[in-house]
């Protein structure tokens, strides 16, 4: 299976896209599309979207990446769960603005995992943009915790990651991930308008008593 995953589908831009990216770039997209529409099945399939992934940026030299699907799937049941059980008398899980000490610690977290992977991979791998990677890695499992508890700005931080990812992975030969991210950028504004609008709409009020 690994074979075939990482055997070339087609050449993009003078550069062999694997059937991983392929599938990669399928899933991505559905998962993103179902997360705007706020439908729980996109955990289901973002977790396939980053096992795939995981193989993608391992052969590409992109560790932390990879490495960061992992915790993906970690982050993947958690928001399920979430979603599931967290919400108000166990329905839907309402969308929220982010507290003020849950930037400080989102933004404690951020600078911490940065700092402390650009220097592994810079000190314990082949990886030639440590830094780079570190940086999208800690604003991507920011931005999957946020919207795990349906935090409006963790577009906001989807969308920093995904400026980002889209010449990283231009430079890694990635084209067609490159290209996902492009659509990602532009799905994430959507979620957020999307995210927005039912943030801004009443709750439906409670049966009223008789």
């Amino acid at each position: 299976m690994l074979n075939w995953l990482t055997s070339a589908a087609f050449t993009l831009f003078g550069a062999p896209t694997t059937w991983g990216e392929l599938l990669g770039f399928a899933t991505g997209a559905w998962c993103v599309w179902l997360v705007v529409r706020q439908h729980i099945a996109n955990w289901a399939v973002g977790i396939l979207n980053v096992l795939l992934l995981m193989v993608v940026f391992w052969y590409a030299g992109l560790y932390a990446d990879a490495g960061l699907q992992i915790l993906y799937v970690v982050l993947g049941f958690y928001g399920w769960w979430q979603w599931v059980y967290a919400g108000q008398s166990r329905n839907a899980l309402p969308v929220r603005r982010t507290s003020g000490p849950e930037w400080l610690s989102l933004l404690t977290a951020g600078v911490v995992l940065t700092a402390a992977l650009a220097f592994f991979l810079d000190r314990y791998t082949s990886s030639t943009v440590p830094l780079a990677d570190a940086l999208t890695t800690a604003l991507s499992l920011l931005a999957t915790y946020g919207q795990a508890r349906k935090l409006l700005e963790s577009w906001w931080l989807w969308i920093a990651a995904d400026l980002i990812y889209i010449p990283l992975y231009a430079y890694k030969d990635l084209w067609l991930t490159s290209i996902l991210y492009v659509g990602f950028l532009a799905l994430c504004v959507l979620g957020l308008r999307a995210w927005l609008t039912d943030l801004r709409t009443p709750a439906p009020s409670s049966a009223t008593a008789v």
